[in-house]
């Protein structure tokens, strides 16, 4: 894989070598620059959603949430023992790593995993945990947006996008089975429980569903900015709807609190 680099890449790039240095293999591997100044990584062996839509069958399982969720603890855990250089600079809006912060992927949706398909035998077999509906959670790809902030940010952009939380029209486009009415609330509310326990959450419900409202309304307002500043792509993006879409999300959020919120503690 080769992508142009930015005042991101070397520390990104001493990231994912720490990772693999502790034996954390499910990121892509740094293999150096090209003669281009492109930054060449390694290719995770697997299927991404690309640009279909709706996305893949597996992008929807529960089998494949849980592993996601045990994904992002395993990389937090490795992540913590992680120095960033010096002179590291990050994506976000600050480039030290504050008490109770940790270096996060902060984009790992569906659209970024990597997912290997199994068939027959081989879907059946082993107790792997990143296992399951015939396939195998390889890994993220994309690590662009990666930089310190506390935990709960990157766990509460992966429930926004994996439960999901997203708006309920969204949510069907992408070709997620979730029931029609106050139902999708309580489905919802299951699916949450669920990638909380995988990742191992020990905090409220309340703090992730308020981190989940604030990506989601961050989200919105920075595409807004951007596009105002007239930066092409997210002008783009607000024209199509994307930061429209982000609002709603916050507005079902808010009405299905009561019930996602329900109990103090993920079960």
């Amino acid at each position: 894989m080769r992508r142009a680099t930015g005042t991101h890449t070397p520390a990104v790039h001493a990231l994912l070598t720490h990772l693999h240095q502790t034996g954390f293999h499910r990121v892509p591997r740094v293999l150096g620059t090209d003669d281009q100044g492109r930054e060449v990584l390694s290719y995770l062996p697997g299927q991404t959603i690309g640009e279909a839509r709706p996305w893949p069958s597996w992008a929807h399982s529960d089998a494949a949430m849980l592993a996601a969720g045990r994904w992002l603890a395993d990389f937090h855990a490795a992540a913590a023992s992680f120095t960033p250089p010096a002179d590291a600079q990050w994506f976000g809006d600050h480039d030290e790593v504050r008490p109770g912060e940790v270096i996060g992927h902060h984009d790992a949706a569906p659209y970024n995993a990597v997912w290997a398909v199994h068939t027959g035998a081989a879907a059946a077999a082993g107790e792997n945990p990143h296992r399951g509906g015939g396939g195998e959670l390889v890994g993220f790809i994309d690590w662009d947006l990666a930089g310190p902030a506390a935990p709960v940010r990157d766990l509460a952009f992966m429930a926004l996008t994996w439960v999901p939380l997203t708006a309920r029209h969204v949510a069907a486009a992408d070709g997620f089975p979730l029931p029609g009415g106050t139902d999708v609330a309580f489905e919802r509310s299951r699916r949450l429980r669920l990638l909380l326990k995988a990742y191992g959450w020990e905090g409220t419900m309340q703090e992730v569903l308020s981190a989940v409202r604030q990506r989601a309304a961050e989200h919105a307002d920075g595409l807004r900015q951007a596009a105002a500043n007239g930066y092409g792509p997210a002008v783009v993006l607000v024209a199509e709807g994307v930061a429209d879409d982000y609002e709603r999300a916050v507005i079902e959020l808010d009405q299905d609190w009561e019930v996602l919120s329900q109990s103090g503690q993920p079960s």
